[in-house]
Order: C-alpha cells, then structure tokens, then sequence
C-alpha cells in the first residue's frame, strides 16, 4: 500500500467552540474562517444562537458571521448533543449572567463528569443545581449571577476545567487565578492574549484580571485540527511507500505530543511552511512510512495527546519485534465519548491483537499479523477514526460497527482516507 497526495483536515474543534464563545461574547460583528462544521461545534453554535448571538450557518467552506448582543436568558432548554466542551464552557459562560438556564445532551454526554467544572464554579459564586438525585452529570440548572475570585489548583490537567473558569471570570468579571498539574491545552489563552485581554502568567499559574473594555470584535482564521490530521499521519506512516502532505495543521505545543510520540516511535514527521494564524503556531506536516518500535507514554505527556491515545495504540500495535507499547495513567479515556480505555484495548483484541487497560494504563503488544474483525466504535468519533485507519493495511478486514460518528470531528475522514490510499473506503459497517 502506497500512500500519496497533498490534503487539508477540518479546523481545529477547540479552537472552533472557543473562537465562536468569544466572539458570542464580543461587541459587534466578528468574522472567522476554517471553522469546522461538525457536529460539536454546531452544538456550540445552537447553543450561542438561544443566548441570543446572530450566528450564520455553519457551511462546510468553514466560512461565518457572528453579530453579538447581550447574552439573553433562553426561551428553552439548552441541548449540547453529544460536546462535551459545549457543556462545560457553556456553564463558564453562564455563571456570570443573572438569570437561570439548563443544560443537557445526548445519552453519551449526559454519563459524563460535570462536577469537576461545577465545583470551582460553585466556589465562585454560581448556583448549580444537579437533577439527578444529587449526580454528577446533566441535566444541570445553573443560576448565575454575582461572582468571586477565585484561586484555584485544577485536580487533573484540563482544557475544559481551565476555560470554564476564565469563561466565568471574562463574564462575571473577577480575578482568577487557575493551575495545573500539568500543562493542558491553552488555545483559551492565547486567544485572550490575541484578542488583547489581561491574562498574565507567572510561576506556572494563569491569571485574568477583569478589565472595563469589553471583548472586541475580530476575524480569525482556524487552522487545520492537529487531532484530525493524527488520523492521516498514522496512515501515511503505516504505508509501505510514497508521501503525504498535510496542509495548514496547528502545531502548537500543548497539542503535537503525538509528533513527539511518533519520533520515539521511529516515525518522522517534517514541518515545513511554519507560520502563524490568530496567535496559533500552523505548519504544512510532510508524513512518510516508517517501521515503528514500542515505546512508554508517561503521565506527564497524556494532556497534550489525550484524544490521540487511540490512534497511537493502533501504531503501536504494529511495533516490530512484538515489542510492548504502555500508555501510563490514562484513567481520563474512561469519561470521555465512551470508556475509551476498555474500549481501544477490546477493539485490538478484537482484531487480533493483544491488548491490555490495566488499572489507569493500557499496554499494547506489536504484531505484524494482518487486523481482522469488528470493531465495536460506542459511536465514538476517535475509536472509528483510528480502527479505520487500521483497516487500510494490506490483508486487513477491520468493520466497524458504525461510520456516522466521525461527523462529530472529521465529516471527510473515509472520503480523504479514499483519495491517499487505494484501501481507504473498505470498510464496512
């Protein structure tokens, strides 16, 4: 199998839910571009539109308008579908308005932790009521209003956690003061930074301070999802020859310690064309093949590859030698879409691998036998995007339960994968 072409991925979702909060939350019109129109971020933008923000419709140029007024009470319930980060920073942007809203989403999201978010709010000064007998998840009614300081040390390294309290901060318009265990992803801050906001850092921590200014208008440009073009990575370097270009991807730090895993790994991926977009790294990533080996993930890593873990344990199920891979404290891969740590290692063994979560790891063993047999996805986005990428091996017969779930990230995922591998539309659902 061959691999060849010039391609460009989706926008980055994380920049897309907080691109579209900022300018909901800004005087006047903003413009921005490369935004991704999949299923999260048009949540986001649902979401925005009942809080009374003029957002045009998401098309799939990447193109669209946000006219902001003054964030509004909602006439109805406020359905996140299956975001995650919708619901989070939503409640960020929440806590600071006097009025009441409620949140909820699909069956996936409404089994997934909120507290984490709701408690440094609470300590903020917002009212969350929790609906299900005093549970952890949506629904949840939160009652904003006059909000406090606040300093506080996160419990895991979380984007979400992180953007939440500066969403509320921004909003409420108090100081906060936020750290972590470690670094988690900080495109909340540079957009700050980028859109002139007082955001200070010093001894590992991050400080907003509330300013009489509100958030300007602005255009920015998204650049390509790095997690997206991790799925084309893999691919390109699990071919047996040729080369791929991935145009416009971001290359910030807190999100390329996939790249940093691969070289480890054996793989080498070039950046060439670097520049910058909205105060976010981009570069154009040239990916040939290359024969991998196992390597150890650690704990200190994980925030800046999290939703990569699923698509490493695939390469790293092809590792010479049989060598063992392990992925170190991933506990974090249980509350995501679906429990992704049980789920990517019985999917492996499903196809024929021998694959292990083990407590908070999960340890995977290569093999250079062809992958056969159906993959269970739970409708998770990352766990049919990487087992799909499996499946462009030479002798492999990888089905996947279901493809509609890539929409939520990738809507072109099996369409790209077609045009730079001739093995890339065969899988079966």
């Amino acid at each position: 199998m061959r691999v060849a072409g010039t391609v460009r991925v989706p926008g980055d979702k994380s920049i897309s839910h907080r691109a579209l909060m900022l300018a909901a939350l800004a005087r006047g019109r903003s413009e921005l571009t490369g935004l991704l129109t999949g299923e999260d971020v048009k949540s986001t933008a649902r979401v925005l539109r009942q809080l009374g923000a003029d957002i045009s419709p998401l098309r799939e140029d990447g193109r669209v308008t946000v006219h902001a007024s003054r964030i509004t009470h909602p006439a109805s319930l406020l359905y996140c579908g299956n975001s995650g980060t919708t619901a989070r920073l939503t409640l960020g942007v929440l806590a600071g308005q006097r009025f009441a809203a409620r949140l909820t989403g699909d069956t996936s999201l409404r089994r997934r932790p909120m507290r984490r978010v709701t408690e440094p709010l609470r300590a903020m000064g917002a009212h969350i009521e929790e609906e299900r007998g005093g549970g952890d998840c949506l629904p949840l009614t939160i009652h904003g209003g006059r909000l406090r300081p606040l300093t506080y040390t996160t419990p895991v390294a979380s984007a979400q956690i992180k953007s939440a309290l500066l969403l509320a901060a921004l909003t409420g318009r108090v100081p906060v003061t936020v750290r972590e265990p470690h670094q988690s992803r900080d495109h909340t801050e540079r957009l700050f930074v980028h859109l002139g906001l007082d955001l200070h850092f010093h001894d590992g921590a991050i400080s907003y301070q509330p300013s009489a200014a509100r958030v300007p208008s602005f255009r920015l440009t998204v650049p390509g999802d790095a997690s997206s073009a991790a799925f084309l990575v893999a691919a390109a370097v699990l071919a047996e020859g040729g080369e791929l270009l991935i145009e416009n991807v971001g290359v910030n730090p807190t999100r390329t310690g996939f790249l940093v895993v691969l070289e480890r790994m054996g793989a080498h991926v070039k950046r060439v064309n670097l520049g910058e977009q909205g105060g976010e790294p981009v570069a154009d990533l040239l990916v040939r093949p290359a024969t991998l080996r196992a390597t150890s993930v650690g704990a200190e890593e994980v925030p800046t590859l999290v939703d990569e873990i699923p698509v490493l344990a695939v390469l790293a199920s092809r590792a010479t030698g049989g060598g063992e891979t392990v992925f170190r404290e991933v506990g974090e891969l249980r509350v995501k879409e679906s429990n992704r740590l049980e789920l990517v290692a019985a999917n492996l063994r499903a196809v024929g691998i021998e694959a292990e979560a083990r407590g908070n790891d999960l340890r995977v063993r290569g093999t250079d036998r062809p992958p056969r047999g159906r993959v269970d996805t739970a409708r998770d986005h990352r766990l049919a995007m990487a087992f799909a990428v499996l499946g462009t091996l030479p002798g492999a017969a990888v089905r996947l339960s279901e493809r509609r779930s890539v929409a939520i990230s990738y809507p072109r995922l099996f369409a790209d994968l077609k045009r730079i591998t001739p093995r890339g539309a065969r899988h079966r659902d």
